[in-house]
């Protein structure tokens, strides 16, 4: 039995991410684990469709076990989404292997830009510091810092991809020292393109798609996730933060300050121009209120999420306390007879006994519930509270 971890959102699932769980089980992995983002992504967005049915369909689509990464890792930078994510699969002890794609498609020189990044991190933070004062973001001051030890490193961190490779592959070094790594070369469309190349569209294409109603997409996923997602449609189950701009906007109204200070990743006098622009009268007035050259949209999109649904900074200084389960089939529940003599983290299918396991277990299920009352307001038919309570996860046993 050979377990291989993938770290995913599918947001929606797109034949990429087939050809990356295809290729996985090439290489040997006779169990698939998918640590999977909820019902926020890290983008700072809802995702398109419900993380209960995004679960059920990727075991449909492959994967064997999927677990929720809590969403306070799902709303942060890419270093604390791969930490998160990569803290479940070191914790439960039975995964072998992690698999992810990337640009470049070859492990051992991601390992050797991730050992620059490392240095740059531990000797150069002033220096990263100093162009973050000076309005830099922090992927691009970054690049710079690196650019000036190899110039290759710094080209292969511009990528997307390569980047969040390297920070699985940092992540590992701390968090599960002892799993092995795999990964391969990107086949789909370039990140957020709006291009399709063969059969291949990136899940910006297909989210786009999806939202303005173009049905033309069976021949970007599976059939699985394209009837589901005309389901979804025709009840109202698809999900647009355009529909949270009255939410947000009382939010910034309503908030001060102080509690702006300690939501995640605020930072350097950020809660200011944050709180000052509550006067905007849209989201889109808010976003461009709020952007510098330091402060992607992205950023700031997580920062209004998580400020709505109450991350705090402390929240990140404690790994994820439990390890939620969303779906599975059969091959998951032999994944999970291992883990019961491995795992270093509770795991359950069931938030509600879950958050009785530790004080921080109590915390992050309360913010997990909330983060999904609210994505519930960005429905086209809004949806009951306290879902997370009730959902039944997909068993798929024969």
């Amino acid at each position: 039995m050979k377990i291989s971890g993938i770290i995913c959102e599918y947001n929606p699932f797109h034949n990429g991410h087939l050809h990356h769980i295809q290729e996985t089980r090439r290489n040997g992995a006779t169990h698939i684990i998918a640590v999977m983002s909820g019902n926020f992504v890290q983008r700072g967005d809802v995702a398109v469709m419900d993380k209960i049915d995004r679960a059920r369909l990727a075991v449909k689509s492959g994967v064997d076990l999927v677990v929720e990464i809590p969403v306070p890792y799902c709303l942060s930078s890419a270093e604390l989404y791969a930490k998160g994510a990569v803290f479940i699969l070191g914790a439960l002890g039975a995964v072998d292997e992690i698999s992810f794609g990337s640009e470049c498609g070859e492990l051992e020189l991601l390992r050797e830009t991730a050992e620059i990044v490392n240095k740059c991190v531990q000797t150069k933070s002033d220096d990263i510091n100093g162009l973050l004062k000076m309005g830099y973001a922090y992927p691009k001051a970054l690049n710079s810092v690196v650019s000036r030890y190899s110039m290759e490193a710094a080209e292969i961190i511009a990528q997307p991809n390569n980047l969040l490779a390297i920070e699985y592959i940092r992540a590992a070094e701390k968090y599960a020292p002892r799993v092995k790594q795999f990964t391969i070369k990107r086949r789909s469309a370039a990140h957020d393109s709006m291009k399709i190349t063969d059969e291949y569209a990136s899940a910006s294409y297909l989210r786009e798609a999806i939202l303005n109603n173009n049905n033309d997409i069976r021949h970007l996923t599976t059939p699985a996730w394209c009837d589901a997602i005309s389901e979804a449609k025709r009840i109202g189950e698809i999900a647009d933060i355009r529909r949270l701009e009255r939410v947000i906007l009382y939010m910034l109204r309503t908030v001060t300050p102080e509690y702006l200070a300690e939501i995640n990743d605020v930072g350097q006098g950020l809660e200011n121009r944050i709180y000052n622009a509550r006067m905007a009268s849209s989201l889109d007035e808010i976003l461009f209120t709020i952007k510098t050259k330091r402060y992607t949209m992205a950023r700031i999109r997580r920062i209004l999420l998580s400020a709505l649904i109450g991350i705090k900074n402390s929240d990140m200084k404690v790994p994820p306390p439990y390890a939620r389960i969303l779906a599975m089939n059969e091959r998951g529940t032999d994944i999970l007879s291992k883990a019961k003599t491995t795992a270093k983290i509770p795991f359950d299918t069931s938030l509600a006994r879950i958050s009785q396991k530790s004080v921080y277990a109590k915390r992050f299920s309360e913010l997990e519930i909330r983060a999904s009352d609210i994505y519930g307001l960005s429905l086209g038919q809004i949806n009951s509270a306290q879902k997370d309570y009730k959902s039944k996860i997909s068993i798929d046993i024969d």
